[in-house]
C-alpha cells in the first residue's frame, strides 16, 4: 500500500501532466530579455526620428504631428514586435526540445489564437487612428492593446504574463493622460518591463 508521501508525488506528477497539456510552458524567458533590448532600440530610433538633438525630457513642447514620421514610427514598431516574435518562437522551440515537448501543439495555438486576437485588432485599430490624423492616440493605444494581449493569452500559458500585461495596460493609461510623453512610456512599457519581466521567468523557469 502507497504512502502518504508516494501518494503526494503522483497527485504532484499528474498535476503536472495535466499543467503540460493544457499551458503553452515553453515559453522563453531570455526571448522577453531579447524583446526589451528591441523595444529600447526602437526608442532610440524614434528619438532620432522625432527629437534629436534636442533633450528627450523638453519634448512637451514637440508633438508628433507629421504623417512621414508617423509611418516612419509605425514601421519601426511593426518591425520591433515581429524581431521580437520570432526571436520569441525560436527560442520557445528550443526551449521545447530540451523539454522534450512538441512546440506545436493544441495549447500552444489556443495561446497563439488568444493573444493574437486583441494584438492584430489593435494593430489595424491604431492603423486606422494614423489614416485619421490621431497622432497622440497611437502611443498609448500600443501599450493598452499589447496589455490586453498578453491577459488574454495568459490563461493559455505562464500566469506571470498576465502580471506584465496589466503593467502595460496601466502604462497605456498613463500614457493618454500625459500627451507628447508617448516615447517614454513606450521605452518603460516594450523596453524596460520587458527586460524585467524576462529576467523574472529566466531565473524561474528556465534555469
Amino acid at each position: 500500500m502507497k504512502n502518504i508521501t508516494d501518494i503526494e508525488n503522483d497527485i504532484a506528477s499528474i498535476k503536472e501532466i495535466m499543467e503540460r497539456s493544457s499551458r503553452f510552458i515553453s515559453l522563453s524567458g531570455l526571448s522577453g530579455i531579447l524583446a526589451g533590448i528591441y523595444g529600447l532600440i526602437g526608442a532610440a530610433i524614434a528619438y532620432y526620428l522625432i527629437y534629436y538633438p534636442n533633450s528627450p525630457f523638453g519634448y512637451r513642447f514637440y508633438y508628433v504631428n507629421e504623417s512621414d514620421i508617423v509611418i516612419k514610427l509605425f514601421v519601426t514598431a511593426v518591425g520591433i514586435l515581429g524581431a521580437s516574435l520570432l526571436t520569441g518562437f525560436l527560442l520557445s522551440q528550443q526551449k521545447a526540445r530540451k523539454q522534450q515537448l512538441s512546440y506545436w501543439n493544441a495549447s500552444s495555438k489556443r495561446f497563439l489564437i488568444n493573444f493574437s486576437i486583441p494584438l492584430i485588432s489593435g494593430g489595424i485599430f491604431i492603423a486606422c487612428l494614423i489614416v485619421r490624423g490621431y497622432f497622440g492616440i497611437a502611443a498609448p493605444a500600443c501599450l493598452l492593446f499589447y496589455g490586453l494581449a498578453l491577459i488574454n493569452g495568459s490563461s493559455y500559458t505562464l500566469g506571470d504574463i498576465r502580471y506584465l500585461g496589466l503593467i502595460e495596460i496601466g502604462l497605456g493609461i498613463l500614457c493618454s493622460l500625459f500627451p507628447g510623453y508617448g516615447l517614454i512610456f513606450w521605452a518603460v512599457g516594450f523596453g524596460l518591463m520587458h527586460i524585467i519581466y524576462g529576467t523574472l521567468m529566466y531565473n524561474k523557469y528556465d534555469k
